[in-house]
């Protein structure tokens, strides 16, 4: 009796599908996840996200943020991160006509609800970031207000700080980069 096997997810697979602005579409060593939209709390998180590391981008004028794009590694490993922030240089060498195709330095993820989404965001996209390159990757809990950052380290990102509301977030990828913690959820 033979097993049956799980189909291994495409790049092309997933442009076939059927476009859905509600619904985001993710490959990771061939699993394909699907996700809705995200919440206004989330998304208020990306966007603050966004502004803080753009001002600071137009300030340096090192490189470029982008919100939500579309990251591919390899036939089997497409991804969206809510944020990325690239240098000019390395945006040079993944820009391609139709999407980035590489790591940039910066990739950060904004929790959605749920365990699904959660485990996507803290194991397997951790280790699909470690594995193709991203120097620096934030996980933001919008829940507890904290952003856990990890730095490549010997060849992988590990965890090199939880901050809480109350502390700075710097990186050494963005000099002079200098972000409280509880700005990000800044919610009326």
């Amino acid at each position: 009796m033979t097993e049956a096997r799980a189909k291994r997810w495409t790049v092309a697979d997933v442009e076939a599908l059927p476009y859905d602005e509600w619904t985001r579409y993710e490959i990771i060593d061939g699993e394909l996840f699907v996700s809705t939209a995200p919440g206004d709390r989330h998304q208020g998180a990306c966007t603050r996200c966004t502004v803080a590391l753009s001002v600071w981008n137009d300030r340096t004028g090192q490189g470029v943020v982008l919100a939500g794009p579309g990251l591919v590694f390899s036939e089997h490993d497409a991804v969206i991160p809510d944020v990325i922030w690239a240098s000019r240089a390395r945006l040079v060498a993944i820009e391609r006509a139709d999407r980035l195709r590489g790591a940039p330095e910066l990739a950060v993820e904004v929790l959605s609800p749920g365990a699904a989404n959660e485990r996507r965001d803290r194991e397997i996209k951790l280790r699909l970031y470690s594995n193709w390159g991203v120097d620096e990757y934030w996980i933001v809990d919008w829940r507890t207000q904290t952003v856990e950052v990890y730095r490549r380290r010997d060849g992988q990102l590990e965890l090199v700080a939880t901050l809480g509301a109350e502390d700075e977030l710097t990186s050494p990828l963005l000099p002079d980069f200098r972000l409280v913690v509880g700005r990000l959820f800044d919610w009326p």
